[in-house]
């Protein structure tokens, strides 16, 4: 019996060697079947299928409100701007768009309105598209709702990423505070993927950036460390088997070592402009999974459809099949990159993986 996309991604997650490398096309719950000409799309072209909390209706109007505005990185898309409006977060506004940044001291922070998610209702809804995904061969993935990350990127939006900057250095109660915070709706939610039976959780936080992180490893440990770490052990309180995966663009080299002694099974997206993925490999090993390493800045926006091919077997013959999920290295749901190269990229991985 062939076996199924969930049992690739599973034991590429585990530092095993597949009956081929899994591929994905997103990381979210998009799954880049609107990318495709009437007819080319089918289920079994990737491995796994993220699902996604119930939006409300207060982030259907934010969304209404996005639309008009053509996507970028700082209103997103739709499916990431739809979540923002219940933390009263306006994308779309740079100049007041931080619902936090007049904050000056903890009783601001404390009367700010954290949103609630979560309950009966969801956990059943979110259990039946993990089904549907089971039913299908696919591994089920889950992000938790968010401002672009749990901890770091939430923060900083709230706040503004220069406010809470200096909350770091010189207002540490109020970062810690309101870390705290963030935090705690993680868990929940964490915890609510793992009692809908997800097989993956994705965690994120852009914390990189070209060539060095956005903020130093030795401030990453003192905010953020214990508190990831707090959030992995909500989701295996409920399954312990839940595989855990950690996202951040750019660089993060220097706290790999931190991600795999918490039991991180993979990084993503291990963006090839940013990283080298193999010198990650030759120190870890399969001991942490590589789910990306297919140029999404360079390649897929850029190159030709044999460029794709030539980049994914590259990676297959450099990387080994054990503890690789090939994937475009960010989202391909953007209209720069041609269903042209999103083809070749899945045929280069049937072909050699």
């Amino acid at each position: 019996m062939t076996p199924s996309g969930r049992e690739r991604i599973l034991a590429a997650l585990d530092g095993r060697e597949p009956d081929r490398v899994p591929m994905a096309l997103a990381f979210y719950h998009l799954d880049g079947a609107e990318l495709a000409p009437p007819g080319a799309w089918r289920d079994d072209m990737v491995d796994i299928g993220f699902v996604a909390f119930p939006v409300s209706d207060e982030e259907q109007e934010l969304r209404r409100r996005a639309m008009p505005h053509e996507g970028n990185t700082r209103i997103g898309n739709a499916s990431q701007v739809a979540r923002y409006a219940m933390w009263g977060y306006r994308s779309e506004d740079p100049e007041h768009g931080n619902p936090l940044e007049g904050a000056t001291c903890l009783a601001d922070l404390e009367r700010f309105p954290f949103p609630l998610v979560g309950g009966r209702r969801v956990v059943e809804d979110l259990a039946q598209r993990v089904a549907e995904l089971h039913r299908a061969g696919l591994a089920a993935g889950g992000n938790t709702p968010h401002l672009g990350g749990e901890l770091f990127e939430a923060a900083w939006r709230l706040r503004g990423l220069e406010a809470f900057l200096v909350d770091l250095v010189e207002r540490k109660e109020m970062a810690h505070y309101l870390l705290d915070r963030l935090a705690e709706l993680a868990r929940r939610n964490a915890a609510t993927l793992a009692s809908a039976g997800v097989d993956v959780l994705a965690l994120d936080d852009d914390v990189g950036m070209p060539r060095t992180m956005m903020i130093g490893p030795a401030t990453w440990r003192e905010f953020f460390r214990d508190r990831l770490a707090g959030i992995i052990a909500a989701a295996w309180a409920v399954r312990p088997d839940i595989r855990v995966i950690y996202h951040s663009d750019g660089h993060i080299e220097p706290i790999l070592d931190d991600l795999v002694e918490l039991g991180v099974a993979a990084v993503n997206p291990l963006q090839p402009e940013h990283m080298d993925a193999v010198r990650i490999r030759r120190r870890y090993g399969s001991r942490l999974a590589l789910w990306g390493t297919v140029g999404r800045q360079t390649t897929f926006a850029f190159g030709t459809a044999d460029d794709i091919r030539r980049e994914v077997r590259t990676r297959i013959e450099t990387l080994g099949r054990a503890g690789l999920v090939l994937c475009p290295s960010y989202d391909v749901d953007e209209p720069d990159v041609p269903w042209s190269n999103v083809a070749a990229f899945l045929e280069a991985g049937r072909t050699w993986g």
